[in-house]
């Protein structure tokens, strides 16, 4: 079975992720395939926009209609990391040519993140013009809890939402639901997952029509639940310092705080000082192919080092949800440590669109 899926159908071209034992993570040579099907239909006056979803499950097993993408594919680079690191910077050199290739792209594409986009999911979604939320939407960056960080261009969307919202997104790896991504702008619209199908047909036969069929498909979302914590996220999460954020966290006595300093606690203190800086570097990138060659020098050196490894044991191997990290403390981790990690690349090993 194909692990992705490409096609034309009317006027549009299709790809569908196909892994639904992965919840359709990407790999290497999907990634690769979404490149090279973007290369073909750039120069095809037939193919006039761009449709990205995940197929249905073929065996109708529920967990591969969980999600749209739940990542990447998270064990090979840490097996790669353990090693010599070169098959990790080898996905993640394809990877982020496909995304910025996404990002630069001239047709319209729409991604469909209908239930589980995270990680790698953000990735290929995020650089959509339009990007479709529904009810069954669960959207996330989740790497400080497996010792990595929000890559695929995180550094550049989150540093882009309200206030410091972004900055708690990168930190917590909080779920936002689909009204949350759509108040957020992280989507462009919120439909009814049953209407999918219609909207896809209607794009299909008429794709200069993406914006009314979307438009008039589209239902009121629910209140985005997240807003009624703005205030206190914005003053929580106001420094670029992670030691002054555990000390807002502490200093306040209400339940929020409370729970959202025990998360903290779980997440690996280097990729959360790693995670600051990069959004906050972020913010201020001139270019996307600025942000993708910075996120594949800082990835080239994370993967290899111990938080990486030991997280994805804890989190995807043994499942005990024990990481024992390295450094342990937000003040362990110096600033040292942390300008190795973003010393960019000899020219020869730097990333290239």
């Amino acid at each position: 079975m194909a692990d992705i899926l490409i096609e034309t159908e009317g006027r549009v071209g299709r790809i569908r992720l196909n892994r639904p034992k992965a919840i359709h993570a990407l790999n290497t040579e999907m990634c690769q395939a979404v490149t090279d099907a973007l290369d073909r239909w750039a120069g095809d006056a037939g193919v006039e926009a761009v449709l990205i979803d995940h197929a249905p499950s073929p065996d109708g097993d529920p967990k591969g209609s969980r999600g749209f993408c739940a990542g990447g594919d998270i064990r090979m680079i840490a097996d790669s990391g353990a090693k010599d690191g070169a098959e990790a910077r080898e996905f993640f050199r394809t990877e982020y040519r496909m995304n910025h290739r996404l990002f630069a792209y001239a047709k319209p594409i729409v991604a469909f993140m209908d239930g589980i986009t995270m990680g790698g999911g953000v990735g290929i979604s995020q650089p959509a013009r339009y990007r479709v939320a529904t009810e069954n939407t669960k959207f996330a960056m989740p790497e400080t809890g497996i010792g990595l960080f929000p890559d695929v261009g995180g550094g550049w969307y989150l540093s882009r939402l309200p206030g410091r919202i972004g900055q708690f997104l990168a930190l917590t790896g909080h779920r936002l639901d689909g009204a949350e991504c759509l108040a957020l702008g992280l989507a462009t619209h919120y439909l009814p997952a049953e209407r999918l199908d219609e909207a896809k047909r209607r794009i299909a036969d008429d794709p200069q029509a993406i914006a009314a069929v979307l438009d008039h498909l589209a239902a009121p979302a629910p209140d985005a639940r997240i807003l009624a914590h703005r205030d206190t996220i914005d003053r929580l999460f106001a420094s670029d310092r992670l030691e002054e954020v555990f000390a807002a966290l502490e200093a306040d006595d209400g339940e929020w705080a409370a729970q959202t300093l025990a998360t903290l606690h779980t997440k690996s203190p280097q990729t959360m000082k790693v995670s600051l800086k990069l959004l906050l570097d972020g913010k201020t990138m001139p270019t996307f192919e600025d942000e993708m060659r910075q996120e594949f020098a800082v990835a080239s050196k994370v993967v290899q080092r111990h938080d990486f490894i030991e997280g994805v044991r804890a989190v995807i191997i043994d499942k005990d949800h024990a990481p024992s990290w390295n450094p342990a403390t937000p003040e362990g981790v110096s600033d040292h440590l942390i300008d190795q990690i973003f010393a960019p690349l000899p020219e020869s090993e730097a990333w290239e669109p």
